[in-house]
């Protein structure tokens, strides 16, 4: 599909390459490539996990099933110890502008997705705010 050959025997009608995907892909190529490849944002990826990982791990309020050694670097799923204070904490955390927290349909709780593009300064910013909501839900 991407060959010119190709195009040019199909008269351009073979299929039509995927222009936009393909810019915003060379745009996060380029943007990892200058924050230090994917060395660099492994290592700001787990730093951002280990973060949060840590605060659960080490509350009494926060829990995390999954085994740590089958924990995920993008996906943090946690829960409070009640569904209410489940939605309360989704409720809150979305008025300052923490969203999409809630978490999977068949497992409930909260899910903090912090896949490449989720800034370090917004996983603390979640962090702080879990710090808050245990301080004031316990």
């Amino acid at each position: 599909m991407l060959a010119w050959k190709t195009q040019i025997k199909e008269k351009s009608l073979y299929n039509t390459p995927p222009a936009y995907s393909t810019y915003v892909a060379m745009l996060v190529l380029r943007w990892l490539k200058k924050l230090g490849g994917v060395a660099t944002i492994q290592k700001i990826n787990e730093m951002k996990s280990r973060l949060l990982y840590e605060l659960i791990d080490n509350s009494n309020f926060y829990t995390n099933k999954v085994e740590p050694k089958y924990r995920s670097f993008m996906n943090v799923p946690f829960t409070t110890p009640s569904e209410a204070l489940d939605a309360k904490f989704i409720d809150e955390a979305s008025k300052i502008g923490l969203k999409t927290l809630k978490g999977h349909k068949l497992v409930g709780g909260m899910r903090a997705s912090i896949y490449n593009a989720m800034p370090v300064e917004g996983v603390e910013k979640l962090a702080e705010f879990m710090k808050k909501f245990e301080k004031e839900n316990r």
